[in-house]
């Protein structure tokens, strides 16, 4: 009754309860310390039940007259007890046959013979051997006399510790050291009896995660397709009055950093149903058949809180293709797992109400039984953010941040393409970190420029000392990428070029925005391959040799020449044929011969060659723009869309570039990005800020 009213006073308007957020539960695990408290407390037992007893109390006249007098005493022992002398009695062996002795003997089952029979109580020691003396005058000569052996003993408790305590001590802290290793750590000791169950995480009403759709920001069809799982659960007659199924499993597909966790988190935010968390690394184990009990075990505490919905991140880790790569005649313990996981998925015996939610970046090696539909019913692809999804990340992490009126979250996302969520929360982090470390009150344009130039090219080296020859070559390097991608009609625009050294060994480089778009044609993709040799091309030109600082350039233009060759048909003499094997489904094995592979060597060699030639015929044909750009890199050490502008005039093309279309759709001024120009290496101090575009792209 007094339950009921205080729930009720607990409902009452203006009366609500704390609302503390509690941990997520683990579930109840087995403690091993009871065990080895069982274990010490039975070792003392039996050292007081078969140690045998100090035996039966007697007063010393009976002693003198029963056993002194009549020669049965084998030896006595005495030892200080507290503020008495125990004196302990042992009658010879062949005494204890006596009937007169029988009822000396202890009681207890347990008790050894090798005990005193009876004690007595002493004054003091000088005492005890005047009695013995007294008590012995008249005996026999033949017959010896018993003296008391002294001995000095300490506390039988402390001695016990001592003698088995400490060994046992040592024993359980190398059993604990032994068991944390073995068993990954967690759990203590107890983890070699629990090492086969679950380590899901749960989250239910008690423990629910802060995070909801709202806080997940540019994955509009995702959100669409896992909102519609969380409504599944909370109006499933909604769906099966039209005869529709809940799917079971849902395989979230994307690059790293693109918020497939969070989007996970959000489904647990946003569901009203427990909520199991747990990574694909979990059910690994060095032990066999750990892993296949785990997943048992996940699956029956699933079943026991239906319907509810796991959460398998990183999944690859256990759904990799079987089959490959395996040492004959082994117990592959990876591919035991993913088998227990696809029959508890979609077994004979499977029950309804689990969905599983999984997420990988890695798709291609995922065993194909996993992903057919009844397991994983929707493959939901999370791309990296568009320019309005990238918009849109910016708004949702720049809430937290004191910001000028100035700071844009359109021209931030324009000037960040191919940025993943978790890049632009690291931009928006260290511009609030460069702006607290300049002591500004609010994070300002500036400030976020340099985090995008810090997470593009890495932390600036201000102490980095570089030589002049070496600067003129980092300047002709990047204005030839620059005066490259400026006049290819389908390269990239340039956004920002800098000669300002950055990362490990990075002394300069060139930032574009490329177009939102998926498919290339063959000129898209010689124009950028053209773009990225134009450093090379314009050391060539201008010194007449060439540098290591080629190096990333030559790596990218190999790569795409090879794929446009070998995986997009992209060449006459190879013809329209692809080698692309995602899935090693080859085994390292070239599906071609040697003459092929020869002949796409040579291919590559001449498509490589043939960019050269293009590029160098183009900067050439520029080389006043050439030299006026890297004297101007030289003095400015940064130069912006706006620089460009006004050293190579108008770029000759129509189109417009992706940040117009989006920042000023159609109007008629279309300004840069807004930036700032560093004077000298370190310097951030503000000589012009860049603003207006050519006429030519006013459209």
């Amino acid at each position: 009754m007094n339950d009921n009213q205080n729930t009720n006073e607990n409902k009452k308007p203006g009366k609500r309860l704390p609302n503390i957020p509690k941990k997520p539960q683990k579930g109840s695990k087995f403690n091993i310390f009871w065990v080895y408290a069982a274990i010490i407390v039975a070792i003392i037992a039996a050292q007081f039940l078969f140690s045998g007893d100090g035996g039966k109390k007697v007063d010393y006249p009976e002693f003198e007259s029963k056993m002194l007098l009549t020669g049965d005493v084998e030896k006595i022992v005495a030892y200080k007890a507290e503020d008495l002398v125990k004196v302990e009695v042992y009658i010879k062996e062949s005494s204890l046959k006596k009937p007169e002795y029988q009822k000396y003997k202890s009681n207890s089952s347990f008790a050894v013979a090798s005990g005193p029979t009876v004690y007595f109580n002493a004054g003091t020691m000088d005492g005890l051997d005047k009695q013995l003396a007294e008590s012995q005058k008249n005996l026999p000569a033949d017959q010896p006399r018993i003296l008391a052996d002294k001995e000095s003993r300490s506390n039988p408790f402390l001695g016990l510790l001592i003698n088995i305590g400490l060994p046992l001590l040592l024993l359980i802290g190398f059993w604990i050291f032994m068991m944390r290793r073995m068993g990954g750590g967690a759990g203590g000791g107890g983890q070699i009896f629990s090492i086969g169950k679950s380590k899901a995480t749960l989250f239910d009403k008690e423990s629910q995660v802060n995070i909801t759709f709202n806080d997940v920001a540019g994955l509009e069809e995702a959100k669409q397709e896992v909102m519609e799982i969380v409504d599944f659960l909370k109006n499933p007659k909604k769906y099966t009055n039209l005869g529709g199924k809940i799917p079971k499993g849902a395989l979230l597909v994307g690059s790293p950093g693109t918020g497939k966790t969070l989007l996970a988190k959000a489904v647990a935010g946003e569901a009203q149903v427990p909520f199991f968390s747990l990574s694909g690394s979990d059910f690994v184990e060095m032990f066999v058949g750990v892993g296949a009990s785990r997943v048992r075990d996940l699956f029956k505490q699933a079943k026991d809180k239906a319907p509810c919905i796991i959460f398998i991140d990183e999944v690859d880790a256990i759904g990799r293709a079987r089959g490959k790569n395996s040492v004959m005649g082994g117990n592959d313990e990876r591919e035991n797992t993913l088998n227990q996981l696809l029959v508890e998925m979609d077994g004979f015996g499977t029950d309804s109400g689990i969905i599983i939610l999984a997420a990988t970046n890695r798709p291609d090696v995922l065993d194909s039984a996993l992903l057919r539909p009844g397991r994983f019913d929707r493959q939901i692809s999370i791309d990296k953010p568009d320019l309005v999804g990238r918009e849109h990340i910016f708004n949702v992490h720049l809430k937290p941040i004191k910001t000028s009126s100035e700071v844009d979250a359109k021209k931030l996302s324009a000037q960040t393409p191919g940025f993943a969520g978790a890049e632009i929360a690291n931009v928006c982090n260290e511009a609030a970190l460069i702006a607290a470390r300049k002591n500004k009150e609010s994070v300002d344009m500036q400030d976020f420029q340099d985090a995008i130039d810090r997470v593009i090219g890495g932390l600036e080296k201000k102490n980095k000392i570089i030589s002049p020859e070496e600067k003129r070559i980092v300047a002709y390097h990047e204005a030839g990428h620059a005066i490259a991608g400026w006049f290819l009609e389908h390269a990239d625009p340039l956004v920002k070029v800098s000669i300002v050294p950055r990362g490990v060994a990075a002394l300069g480089y060139a930032q574009y925005l490329p177009k939102e778009q998926f498919l290339y044609t063959t000129e898209q993709l010689t124009d950028g391959m053209c773009m990225t040799m134009g450093g090379r091309v314009a050391e060539d030109i201008t010194f007449g040799r060439i540098s290591t600082g080629a190096q990333n350039d030559l790596e990218r233009i190999t790569k795409l020449a090879y794929a446009m060759v070998s995986i997009y048909g992209m060449n006459e003499a190879v013809g329209n044929v692809s080698f692309h094997d995602p899935q090693n489904e080859y085994n390292f094995n070239k599906p071609y011969s040697e003459k092929t592979s020869e002949l796409i060597d040579v291919e590559v060699r001449k498509l490589i060659g043939d960019v050269y030639i293009k590029t160098k015929q183009l900067l050439l044909d520029k080389q006043d723009g050439l030299e006026k750009l890297a004297q101007k890199l030289l003095e400015k050490e940064i130069l912006f869309q706006a620089d460009l502008e006004e050293i190579l005039g108008k770029r000759p093309f129509d189109t417009r570039t992706t940040y117009d279309e989006f920042v000023n759709g159609t109007g008629d001024q279309t300004p840069a990005a807004e930036g700032l120009i560093h004077d000298g290496v370190g310097n951030t101090d503000i000589e012009k800020e860049v603003s207006g575009l050519p006429a030519s792209e006013k459209e």
